[in-house]
């Protein structure tokens, strides 16, 4: 691709996945990016404790800087991305991101690409719906382009909407160099285990896929990984708490139990097509997917031969009475022959890529 262009992210965090799901998304796609022969440099405010809890070192395939969550942090960031040919501001960066969704944009210019990346496109548009106020509405049109981690075309029609010059949805997908099949775990052993942090719009849906289940089914063990859950769990003695998992212990997580329960996001499910980062975290280990119902998911595994979809969980229960372990076995074998054939991040870097291709042929002044 000619001279390698600078790509400069402001994001919530590349080093650690501590209270930040989007970790792994960000570590597929920008390697993936960074073997297409794109630089990268990754800025995250050092908040929420998240560099006491990495889960990487710095990666090879892109500079990780971490700022000082502060006025001066800021500034020093924003001026080192000022060499770069593209500044993206994804959403969720966790520390001023009013002020940062409108200071990249001064970076706009001839020669430089600025792009906002919202990696929980469902929230932000419901935000925005509500409040007509809201400063983000004023910018939505001023960046050069809008990337998502999802949401098909009800996503793309409402960007659109709100004056998007353009919105292209870059779904979550596999690295499967690092997440792939391993041997199973006797401390990750159980009929269903679900990772995930406790969030407004997941907790109710974790109460009905997940703690009703295990109600249901007091003689099998059920494993909850993921942080916040302590004060909202039930007194069920088959439920077994984990706290924060570490991405390198996700492998063996989901090697190990007899199912893996996907659960989305109120928000997300509502949108559709908005497989979060676990989905495919899961098949690429070859796990048997319990997934709960969202509109697209054919999309990426079908239904009753590459996962099972359910609608409550009374459902859920049902598919692990009757499930054997060879069952579970084919299932998972099914999901990850299909993520590999066509949900990678090589997938996704490619289509960033072609955007980007596309995009610099209709401005040739564009800088090296």
């Amino acid at each position: 691709m000619g001279e390698r262009m600078h790509l400069a992210f402001f994001g919530s965090s590349l080093v650690s996945a501590y209270w930040n799901g989007a970790a792994t998304y960000y570590r597929g796609l920008l390697k993936g990016l960074s073997d297409l022969g794109y630089r990268i440099t990754f800025f995250e405010p050092d908040a929420y404790n998240r560099q006491k809890h990495r889960d990487i070192d710095e990666p090879s395939y892109a500079k990780s800087v971490v700022y000082g969550a502060d006025n001066q942090g800021i500034k020093s960031a924003l001026h080192m991305a000022r060499q770069a040919d593209m500044v993206i501001k994804t959403s969720g960066v966790g520390c001023f991101d009013e002020y940062l969704d409108e200071a990249v944009l001064e970076f706009q210019s001839e020669g430089k690409i600025v792009a906002f990346w919202d990696v929980d496109a469902p929230a932000t548009l419901d935000r925005v719906s509500a409040n007509p106020e809201d400063p983000f509405l004023k910018l939505i049109g001023e960046y050069d382009m809008v990337f998502t981690y999802g949401g098909g075309h009800r996503v793309i029609n409402s960007y659109v909407r709100f004056g998007a010059r353009s919105c292209i949805p870059i779904y979550n997908a596999l690295d499967p160099s690092t997440h792939f099949p391993v041997s199973s775990e006797g401390r990750f052993t159980a009929a269903l285990g679900f990772l995930g942090n406790r969030m407004p719009d997941r907790e109710e849906r974790v109460k009905e896929f997940f703690f009703e289940p295990a109600q249901l089914l007091p003689g099998r063990r059920f494993l909850l990984g993921g942080n916040g859950w302590e004060s909202c769990m039930p007194h069920l003695e088959n439920i077994k708490r984990l706290g924060h998992v570490y991405t390198q212990e996700h492998n063996a997580f989901n090697c190990s139990a007899l199912a893996v329960l996907n659960i989305n996001r109120l928000s997300m499910a509502q949108y559709g097509f908005s497989p979060p980062t676990r989905i495919f975290e899961a098949a690429g280990a070859g796990a048997c997917i319990i997934s709960d119902k969202w509109e697209g998911i054919e999309s990426f595994l079908q239904p009753d031969t590459e996962c099972f979809v359910v609608s409550d969980g009374q459902e859920v229960a049902s598919v692990l009475e009757n499930l054997t372990t060879e069952q579970a076995r084919q299932m998972g074998e099914n999901a990850r022959n299909r993520i590999l054939q066509h949900h990678t991040y090589t997938h996704r870097a490619k289509e960033v890529h072609d955007t980007l291709t596309q995009y610099k042929c209709g401005r040739k002044e564009i800088a090296r």
